[in-house]
């Protein structure tokens, strides 16, 4: 491996380690970088190591768990007894999180908005509250996962890099 290659592996690896940091902050996009991370050294170095069928399989698993984390919250919800009023809410939280608050936004948002919609519709607070935190408990599974994938796709990353 030359110079040239380490430095390319390096900033493959920034970028996806960059990916990672958002589980914690909600506004990087995860998936998506270390994908991007794994193309632009799969690009640079003529796919010889990280070849296209990596990069699809890279990909399925970038679109599987964007869906994923996105039905998460309204998943947690809906076993925690949500209604169709505090789904919506999860929906509408989740934007009104990204455009109001952000980081922190984009986790209290779809809670806020879960417990808000169900109050709305009639359900009490104890049952609200109860909605909320299925949304939260979607949220925290949906991470989990995210956690567990990214950190397949840089290991099988490395493991092609060095093969």
């Amino acid at each position: 491996m030359g110079i040239w290659e380490i430095v390319l592996f390096t900033i493959a690896l920034i970028i996806m380690f960059g990916g990672m940091a958002g589980i914690i902050v909600p506004i990087i996009p995860t998936m998506p970088l270390i994908w991007l991370g794994a193309f632009l050294y799969a690009v640079f170095t003529h796919f010889e190591k990280v070849t296209w069928m990596i990069l699809l399989v890279f990909a399925l698993l970038t679109i599987f768990s964007i869906v994923l984390e996105n039905l998460g919250n309204v998943y947690g919800a809906k076993k925690f007894g949500a209604t169709k009023w505090g789904i919506i809410g999860s929906i509408v939280g989740t934007g009104a999180g990204f455009y109001m608050g952000g980081p922190v936004g984009l986790i209290l948002g779809p809670i806020v908005g879960t417990v808000i919609f169900e109050l709305i519709g009639g359900k009490g607070y104890k049952g609200a509250l109860k909605s909320g935190l299925g949304n939260f408990v979607g949220f925290l599974g949906g991470s989990v996962i995210k956690i567990i994938i990214g950190l397949v796709m840089i290991s099988l990353f490395i493991w092609k890099v060095f093969s």
